[in-house]
């Protein structure tokens, strides 16, 4: 791995005596699309609000775009995009006042902007649709409108929390397609989810449990070494090998 943009060693996280998080340890290559997967209290959105500088790691140590998050979480959230499993946008703003509003927010210098907003208005499919108010869009096309906005500061790594959660099929896999875009300008992106096809979609993939990283590596390693034959099959065998042990 040539360029690490996350790195993470022996992390906790108490909550007084629960162990939200238990020494997990992962890197993260530059413009690697990395997988976080795992049943609901798994530990999944606990360590990614301590890798977006939001919340203090108890122990050990997490680097992002080269910052400690315990340490400068600041520049942490200077150099991420986040994307939340609930839509973040404005639905009583038109699609151009969203992506003002983010520009401002993010800090995008004035001499930007312009340009920006074309590039997220064409990510997103949304050229011609600049003044329709945000409330009429899609669940498809609101999630393609705040990636767009996530990620208009042109930050190395991005974020994303169940980014095709409630949308449908078609519009799930043409998000992708953005996320491979981003990869492929050398873009970091940090996603969950709980769809088990799109886990294939990662380059690797870490499944978290109670807290605990019980599997990682590439969807075609983890199932080789498993002996099964979808991402879902392996799932539930971690799981369940957990579990027994």
């Amino acid at each position: 791995m040539s360029e690490v943009s996350v790195l993470v060693e022996h992390l906790y996280k108490r909550f007084g005596d629960f162990v939200a998080v238990s020494d997990v340890n992962l890197r993260v290559g530059k413009g690697e699309i990395f997988g976080f997967l795992g049943p609901n209290g798994a530990g999944k959105s606990t360590t990614i609000r301590i890798l977006c500088g939001l919340l203090a790691p108890s122990e050990g140590k997490a680097m992002v775009a080269g910052y400690d998050v315990a340490v400068e979480p600041e520049r942490v959230r200077e150099n991420i995009g986040y994307m939340s499993q609930r839509f973040s946008l404005y639905d009583d703003l038109s699609v151009e006042e969203n992506i003002d509003f983010f520009s401002g927010i993010y800090g995008v210098d004035r001499s930007k902007r312009d340009g920006r907003k074309q590039y997220a208005l064409e990510m997103a499919g949304l050229v011609g649709q600049e003044k329709t108010m945000t409330r009429t869009l899609s669940g498809g096309w609101k999630q393609r409108l705040a990636l767009g906005c996530a990620i208009l500061h042109e930050p190395p790594i991005v974020f994303l929390d169940e980014p095709t959660s409630g949308v449908d099929p078609i519009a799930r896999r043409s998000f992708w397609d953005l996320i491979y875009r981003l990869s492929e300008a050398g873009q970091t992106v940090f996603v969950t989810t709980h769809y088990m096809d799109e886990a294939e979609y990662c380059h690797r993939v870490a499944l978290l449990y109670q807290g605990r990283m019980i599997a990682l590596g590439t969807p075609a390693e983890l199932k080789a070494g498993m002996g099964k034959s979808s991402m879902e099959e392996v799932f539930v065998a971690s799981i369940e090998r957990e579990d027994a042990a």
